[in-house]
């Protein structure tokens, strides 16, 4: 665990060295990914974890092969709700319909309502509120 911190820690160095914006690193079966975020959009993610940077996960997640997939249609910041202190449109567990809005991509100071494409479950939420997703990212995973 601490030789993959030192190794987060040194990509993030990297990143700040050569100003980069984000950062992809393949090592093995693990794929690191570093995204830097504006200071508006860390400030919109729920409180930091105690005494901790946001952990990079060692490997993407994989999702079942029967879950679909809600993608971003457009590049913009992933909000859960429609604004600040509202209730989510989805939270994991809920049962979505075809067609029906899952969140809300900012894009241009737009506000773009993003509606599911399968009926299901939401099983997971990858993105976390408030950051910068980019096109074709997974938002939701749905089991039928």
């Amino acid at each position: 665990m601490n030789d993959e911190r030192e190794a987060l820690e040194s990509m993030l160095e990297i990143m700040r060295e050569h100003d980069l914006d984000a950062l992809t690193v393949r090592v093995g079966e693990a794929t690191y990914e570093l995204v830097a975020r504006s200071d508006a959009a860390v400030r919109a993610q729920a409180a930091p974890l105690e005494g901790a940077a946001p952990p990079a996960p060692s490997a993407p997640p994989v999702a079942a092969a029967d879950f679909r997939k809600v993608t971003a249609p457009i590049i913009g910041v992933f909000y859960r709700a429609p604004a600040p202190g509202a209730e989510s449109f989805v939270e994991i567990g809920d049962r979505v319909e075809v067609g029906q809005v899952v969140c809300i991509l900012e894009a241009m100071k737009l506000m773009n309502e993003i509606t599911s494409d399968h009926a299901g479950i939401v099983r997971r939420i990858l993105p976390e509120n408030g950051a910068l997703v980019s096109l074709g990212e997974e938002l939701f995973w749905i089991e039928p």
